[in-house]
């Protein structure tokens, strides 16, 4: 049977953990195999930048950060599952990845 690999990916924790648990709960009532939710390596993006855009005074930089969380999910495939899946209704902020194998 094949197996279907989803990737959730958001700034939000929170947003990536409710989809993570709604993917689980289809694969709990549908009766399926699943692994997961497993936290993949969190993504920091480091920004720095200059506090005055002239070279007059100190050289201060205010320091910005944007985090992003994966976390992955596999299920079996069944066409019962994949289907509930895909209707779970997703923020703006998170991106899914699915692939089959």
């Amino acid at each position: 049977m094949p197996v279907a690999r989803i990737k959730i990916i958001s700034r939000s924790s929170k947003d990536v953990g409710a989809i993570a648990r709604m993917i689980v709960e289809i694969a709990k009532s549908v009766n399926v195999k699943f692994k997961g939710p497993i936290p993949l390596p969190t993504r920091k993006l480091k920004v720095a930048t200059r506090k005055t855009p002239a070279a007059d005074g100190s050289h201060t930089f205010d320091h910005w950060e944007m985090r992003i969380h994966k976390w992955m999910v596999e299920i079996d495939g069944s066409e019962q599952a994949l289907r509930q899946v895909m209707r779970i209704p997703v923020p703006d902020s998170v991106q899914i990845e699915m692939s089959l194998s």
